[in-house]
């Protein structure tokens, strides 16, 4: 039997399985991708989570203990329809070719969508909420979110400046503006020194960024919960090492960004405290 012949028998199987069962909402809730684990983690009930992504417990993550004996799925149609959920959520790629089975076997699945601002945060939230039935919630959240932010910003204007702050990752790469991380930088109330070196998007390794740029903070990230490689220039090169030594560092946890997620808000946040500590000079 083909593989398609199989995923087909296993998603006409589950349609007639569940066919006198189905309820407004979902009751049962995969996600299949990291960036689909930090919503439904924030949104969802746990006893509804019936699985999560193949990297939930890894150091990019942020699932929580209860989670991690979880089942672990990726993309694959077939393990996803065994699992027999009423809905998968997919991160910005989308289901792929996963997507005719699902629907062949009557399984609902959404998509998060890419963006790097907190505006792209809130609008998942609300879309997602929306399809897991849980609309309060994502309010409620969207809430707290909005009113961490206005403090955030309060913060900011209480400085005498807008410190110039550099980011960096263990493999060398930077982040100029339209980035998640400018947006947390900016938020955070300083300025992103690569995007003031005209920088935009994601930047791959270059040590010249070690010279062009004399910031007053350093924020690295992936140093300490990354995946370690042969080529993290960011943690050996020498002019790397020495622009490390030149400021004040701190490491974002990886799962804070590892995409523009609920999570978004502690990074930025964790930059202000930072950039309080410059303006008390401790």
């Amino acid at each position: 039997m083909s593989l398609d012949m199989h995923l087909k028998v296993a998603a006409c199987l589950w349609v007639f399985a569940s066919a006198n069962s189905a309820a407004s909402d979902p009751a049962r809730i995969v996600s299949a991708d990291l960036c689909a684990d930090a919503y439904v983690l924030a949104l969802a009930e746990p006893d509804t989570i019936v699985a999560l992504s193949w990297q939930a417990g890894q150091t990019v993550s942020d699932a929580p203990d209860w989670a991690l004996d979880l089942p672990r799925v990726n993309g694959d149609a077939e393990r996803l329809i065994a699992l027999q959920p009423d809905i998968v959520v997919f991160g910005p790629g989308g289901p792929g070719d996963a997507a005719r089975f699902l629907e062949l076997a009557g399984i609902a699945h959404i998509s998060v969508q890419w963006g790097e601002t907190f505006q792209s945060v809130d609008a998942n939230l609300q879309a997602i909420g929306n399809r897991l039935g849980r609309d309060t919630a994502a309010d409620i959240l969207r809430a707290n979110l909005q009113a961490r932010r206005t403090a955030l910003s309060r913060r900011a204007e209480m400085r005498h400046r807008a410190p110039d702050v550099f980011y960096l990752s263990a493999t060398g790469g930077a982040a100029g503006a339209g980035t998640l991380v400018d947006e947390a930088i900016r938020l955070a109330g300083g300025q992103n020194a690569a995007a003031e070196a005209g920088a935009t998007g994601w930047l791959a390794a270059n040590a010249e960024w070690a010279f062009r740029v004399s910031p007053d903070l350093i924020v690295t990230s992936y140093f300490v919960d990354g995946y370690t490689t042969r080529a993290d220039i960011g943690r050996r090169h020498s002019a790397f090492r020495r622009l490390l030594g030149s400021a004040p560092r701190i490491d974002v946890p990886a799962s804070a960004w590892s995409c523009a997620g609920p999570n978004l808000i502690e990074a930025a946040e964790q930059i202000a405290d930072a950039l309080d500590n410059l303006e008390d000079g401790s």
